[in-house]
Parts: C-alpha cells; sequence; structure tokens
C-alpha cells in the first residue's frame, strides 16, 4: 500500500489468468468498439483492460434494423455481432489499441467451431492480445453460437477445442439464458477455461401496441442495463460457489457500488457494459469509485472484496 502526501492509496490491481489488471474494471464486449470509438471520452490508459466488440473470421453485417430500443430500466439490442472480420481488426485496432497501457481482451464469436478456431489461430501470435473472450452466448445469433452456451457438453467440446489452439487465456462467456448456471460454469472449467465471464444478455421483446408491431426486427433482443443486475450478481455468485478459476462479472453495472456488489459475489474482476451508452466516461467513474469505498472503510487491497460475502 502506497502513500501519497499522506493518504493511503489501496492496491486496486487484480490477477486474472496470470495477467495482471492494474484495476477490475473493463469494458464489456459490444458497449465499447475496440477502444477507438470511446478514446475522445475515457482515457483507456486508466482501465484494467478494453475488451473488444465481438470479432469474426469474416465480415459479419448484423441483423435488419432497427436493432437497438430503450425499455424501462435497460435497452434490448439485436445487433447481431457486425463486425468488419478479424484480419481488419488485426490491421486497424490492435495497433491503435498498442499505444495504451492497457490490457486487450479480444472478444471472438462465430456460428461453428471452425469458425472460433480460426479467429483463435489468426490472433495467437498477436502480442497485444492478452486474453480471449470466447463468445458463445448471444442470443442473437441465429446460426449456432447460441446453442454452444445453453448445452453443457456442447460448451465443453468447443471449450475444449479452443484451448487445444490458443496461445493467451482463454475466458468463456456464459449466458444467463440456461436452467442451471453452475453446471455450465462447471462445463468450462472442467474442458480446461482459465476463466469465465458472465452473464451476457437475457432474451426479451418489446411490441408497439400503436403500430401492432415487434419493436425490433430480430422480434426478440437483448436485455441489459440496470434492471438485470440482481440476476446477474445471483448468477456470479453461484458460478463462484461452482469453480475456482476467476470470474468477470457483468450485468447492469451503473455505479462503483454495482462493482462492489459483484466483487463480493466471487468476481475477480467487473466489465460495465450498457452504461457506457449513458455515460461515456462511466468505467473510469466505476474505478474512482471502488478506490474511494476501499479509502473510506479502510481497506487496503480490493482483493479483499473478493467473495467476500462467503457461503
Amino acid at each position: 500500500m502506497e502513500q501519497q502526501a499522506g493518504i493511503q492509496k489501496p492496491d486496486m490491481s487484480v490477477s486474472l489468468c496470470g495477467v495482471t489488471l492494474k484495476n477490475p474494471v473493463m469494458t464489456a464486449s459490444g458497449t465499447f468498439g475496440s477502444g477507438m470509438e470511446y478514446s475522445e471520452f475515457v482515457d483507456l490508459n486508466r482501465l484494467g483492460a478494453v475488451v473488444t466488440k465481438g470479432v469474426a473470421n469474416v465480415p459479419w453485417p448484423g441483423n435488419p434494423t432497427p436493432r437497438v430500443t430503450e425499455v424501462c430500466g435497460g435497452m434490448l439490442n439485436a445487433i447481431g455481432l457486425q463486425n468488419p472480420g478479424v484480419e481488419v481488426f488485426a490491421q486497424r485496432d490492435l495497433p491503435f489499441l498498442q499505444q495504451f497501457d492497457t490490457k486487450v481482451i479480444v472478444n471472438v464469436c462465430g456460428k461453428s467451431v471452425e469458425d472460433y478456431l480460426e479467429v483463435v489461430e489468426r490472433l495467437s501470435g498477436e502480442e497485444t492480445v492478452d486474453m480471449l473472450e470466447i463468445n458463445v452466448s448471444c442470443p442473437n445469433v441465429k446460426e449456432g453460437a447460441i446453442a454452444f452456451g445453453q448445452k453443457a457438453d456442447a460448451l465443453y467440446g468447443i471449450t475444449q477445442e479452443i484451448k487445444k489452439k490458443a496461445k493467451q487465456p482463454v475466458i468463456m462467456k456464459l449466458s444467463p439464458n440456461v436452467t442451471d448456471i453452475a453446471e455450465m460454469a462447471r462445463a468450462a472449467e472442467a474442458a480446461g477455461a482459465d476463466a469465465i465471464s458472465l452473464i451476457n444478455t437475457i432474451t426479451g421483446m418489446k411490441i408497439d401496441i400503436e403500430r401492432r408491431r415487434f419493436v425490433l426486427a430480430n422480434k426478440t433482443g437483448g436485455m441489459s442495463g440496470p434492471a438485470i443486475k440482481p440476476i446477474a450478481v445471483r448468477m456470479v455468485y453461484q458460478a463462484a460457489q461452482a469453480v475456482r478459476i476467476p470470474i468477470i462479472g457483468m450485468g447492469g453495472i451503473a455505479t462503483a457500488e454495482d462493482a462492489v456488489e459483484f466483487l463480493m459475489a466471487g468476481a475477480t474482476a467487473v466489465a460495465v457494459g450498457a452504461m457506457n451508452f449513458h455515460e461515456p466516461a462511466a468505467t473510469v467513474e466505476v474505478i474512482d469509485g471502488i478506490e474511494a469505498y476501499l479509502r473510506g472503510h479502510r481497506i487496503a487491497d480490493v482483493k479483499e472484496l473478493i467473495g467476500c460475502v462467503g457461503e
């Protein structure tokens, strides 16, 4: 613990899969572009990690519009993981991220095991990439991806295959749209995942009662925002009781107090998602708020909070 002008500065660093983050706060995939888009509003050097938008082996156009709508307590999105593909990402976004003192976690998406492996192998030699987050839980992609995240045996299989090819630590991103989150967490751990992240969005729907039509062209979308936080905290806690690998907690984090809840539930790190759309500097505000909480409660090390609620 450092001394700054007589004021004790708490240790905000955490270790995730052997990678040290300066603090436990990162961005949630799909809400922060790949960093460049928010760099005018946020000093990326302040973040524990930047988690990129989903990257596929080839460009994806995403779903038809309209594909985003506000709802009470959050938002629904059915973007469909639109992205320019791994080659554009490697040539444009990675060099940009390399200039910042922050860890880089690349979110990988696909429609088949082969799609995922192609991206994993392409990124294996990229030194800028510290970790890979494998998105097997997007509810807005009809082909393949969601099935991997809803069946324990399928999750085990794809995790095992990715681990054979990956050079970086592998984080499996879990879906809340399952019967037993602990079972899914155990399947990922058993297959060799280095960490898990949860939760992804919850499937929802909105209907325009005047037009008598679905608001989203995709009919359903992923619900995110403050309304889902209690569900996310519960699932993170259940996963933390089931596995020993680190957990990245996310789902409705809007304030430092929200983030502290996730840490106490058992998360080693947290990701801020939908709040980035409402307040571009939300991640930095959460970082400052966690530090203020530690100071106010005379806690020397943020790691003291992880899983402190016990069983």
